[in-house]
């Protein structure tokens, strides 16, 4: 390998799976620097996001299971952090090979499963705007800002004036984002007004609906339909280039357009909708330019009459095409229940049967990739958790020692 260009080395270690590459880090130097280097991380990502490889899929119940995509048929318990990862660590985005994990509001990390990866955000604590007021609901997002070359989570916290406050829409939200290249949070300032009205319990309690879906650089959330006081359904995007909050144009649903819920996906990383109307019907759009309302495309409508199983809540996770040009199929979670593929052609749903997972869960996709979930310091890989607990557990026993051999002179 040593006569090898490593121009070709190069073209051919960056088409291989990440467990391959991280072996070959071992063979030599060159090989470590080469595969460490950012230019050979980006480039893997781009020829697995391209060829559409080494996709899984995650299963959230009361503990995270992973399942191949290619496969489907076994699901796997996540268990790279034990003491980390337990019931209540939700994940609520996927970007790039990374997972944004959070046990609460000031306790977050990303982590990437593919090299066991994993980094523990900065302590950000909730600033209440008054002393009397109390923390309601916490959104969530995650994504990249193609515009700094940037990860950055958002934090969005709503406030209520007492306990009894349901509807917390008489104070300000505070919205912080964290930037994973200066390893630091900033809070956002001149919010808009319509941002109180945003959460709505029944809506955003059910199916992890305050984890917002990200698709070109915004993250977006849905501003529940408020009947009382004349405002339907609508899409909040937040830019994370920009840093600020805009109302994403939505398609011309026509004259029901005020008789359904709706929910937001990304599918093939352009953003969706779906929309469930009371009248046993659920179209499903996709906005082919994103921001341009007139791409915005019905892609299949669904009957719930032919139906067995009432759907409350879909939600896209891939698509796949058959070679000759036929079987267009969507893997879908119904209801937080299965995971289905439903047929654009034969316009039927067939359940997929993961052995070992949960009976109930909320899913996500993500691409094995190099790409390092912080800035370069303060990383966790497995090993070095490992050491750090036998550190913790020897000085423990050099203090007991020390403690014991003290009382003994005294």
């Amino acid at each position: 390998m040593s006569k090898v260009p490593l121009d070709v080395v190069t073209d051919m270690f960056y088409r291989l799976p990440v467990k391959t590459l991280l072996r070959f880090r071992c063979l030599s130097k060159v090989f470590c620097s080469l595969i460490d280097s950012p230019d050979f991380v980006k480039l893997h990502l781009n020829h697995t996001v391209s060829t559409k490889t080494h996709l899984v899929l995650v299963l959230k119940g009361l503990h995270l299971y992973t399942a191949d995509l290619d496969s489907l048929d076994e699901a796997t318990p996540f268990d790279h952090y034990p003491e980390y990862i337990w019931g209540v660590t939700e994940v609520f985005g996927s970007c790039n090979g990374l997972l944004a994990l959070s046990n609460s509001e000031k306790d977050i990390s990303l982590l990437n499963p593919a090299t066991k990866q994993m980094f523990n955000l900065p302590v950000e604590n909730v600033d209440l705007p008054k002393k009397d007021c109390f923390r309601g609901f916490v959104f969530y997002g995650f994504g990249y800002d193609f515009v700094h070359d940037d990860y950055k989570i958002v934090r969005m916290v709503q406030f209520k004036k007492d306990k009894d406050d349901d509807l917390g829409i008489f104070l300000d939200y505070e919205v912080k984002v964290y930037s994973l290249k200066t390893n630091s949070w900033r809070k956002v300032v001149n919010l808009p007004n319509y941002l109180r009205l945003l959460f709505q319990f029944y809506y955003h309690l059910l199916h992890r609906r305050g984890y917002a879906v990200f698709a070109s650089g915004v993250l977006h959330w849905v501003f529940p339909r408020r009947a009382e006081l004349g405002i339907g359904d609508s899409l909040v995007g937040f830019d994370l280039g920009a840093e600020e909050f805009r109302v994403v144009p939505e398609p011309d649903y026509g004259d029901l357009e005020q008789d359904f819920v709706l929910d937001v996906g990304t599918l093939e990383g352009c953003l969706c909708v779906i929309c469930n109307y009371a009248r046993g019907v659920v179209d499903f759009w996709v906005m082919k330019e994103y921001g341009v309302r007139e791409s915005w495309t019905k892609l299949f409508s669904i009957e719930q009459s032919r139906m067995t199983l009432k759907i409350s809540f879909l939600k896209p996770l891939a698509y796949s095409k058959g070679s000759d040009g036929g079987d267009e199929k969507i893997l879908m979670e119904l209801n937080n229940r299965k995971i289905v593929w439903y047929d654009l052609k034969r316009k039927r749903f067939k359940t997929v049967r993961i052995n070992g997972g949960p009976d109930s869960f909320g899913t996500d996709i993500y691409v094995e990739t190099l790409i390092p979930p912080s800035n370069g310091s303060r990383i966790r890989g497995k090993k070095q958790q490992g050491e750090e607990e036998k550190k913790k557990q020897n000085r423990k026993k050099r203090d007991d020692f020390l403690s014991k051999g003290f009382k003994l002179v005294l």
